[in-house]
């Protein structure tokens, strides 16, 4: 059994379930953490018939996203917020708040590579966007050429320089 998601504006379903192991993505080299160590979000959370505060762990690998949102107060004070969505909105966690937009977006992208979680804009009415450098279909930005130009090609190393085309022997 698949669970989905979906985002609106996205043609996109981000599945979960058993046939998608969240703790067998490949991790940097330079990660010291245990090897069996998953990283969670502790949720703070009043219960609504008892009132008892109560701590709930949640596993990154169970949020789907990072959205960025700005609201504009009665008194004219823009505030910034950066969150993790869960598909339960009750598990969705701020990480940063900041009253303005100076440092939100950096903020922001720098959670989105950390946890390797897609990055969404959250609109007006609370809908999450995807964020994307595209404009109709087209990807915006610096391209990089597939082959080697001629200046680059021949640039060999030393070793690749004196060695000689073998015989081909199939």
């Amino acid at each position: 059994m698949v669970r989905g998601v979906s985002m609106a504006g996205s043609q996109l379903v981000l599945l979960r379930g058993a046939a998608y192991q969240m703790g067998r993505i490949g991790r940097p080299a330079n990660d010291n953490r245990a090897p069996g160590e998953a990283m969670t979000v502790t949720v703070r959370r009043k219960l609504d018939k008892s009132g008892v505060a109560v701590k709930i762990k949640v596993p990154v690998a169970e949020y789907v996203g990072v959205a960025v949102g700005t609201r504009i107060s009665e008194e004219g004070v823009l505030t910034s917020t950066i969150e993790l969505v869960h598909p339960d909105n009750d598990f969705n966690y701020r990480v940063f708040e900041e009253e303005g937009n100076g440092s939100v977006v950096a903020e922001w992208q720098n959670w989105g590579k950390k946890l390797r979680l897609p990055l969404f804009i959250r609109s007006g009415d609370g809908q999450l966007i995807p964020y994307s450098q595209q404009v109709d279909g087209v990807l915006v930005g610096n391209q990089t050429g597939r082959r080697m130009l001629a200046t680059d090609a021949e640039r060999r190393t030393r070793f690749a320089r004196r060695r000689k085309p073998g015989q081909n022997t199939a």
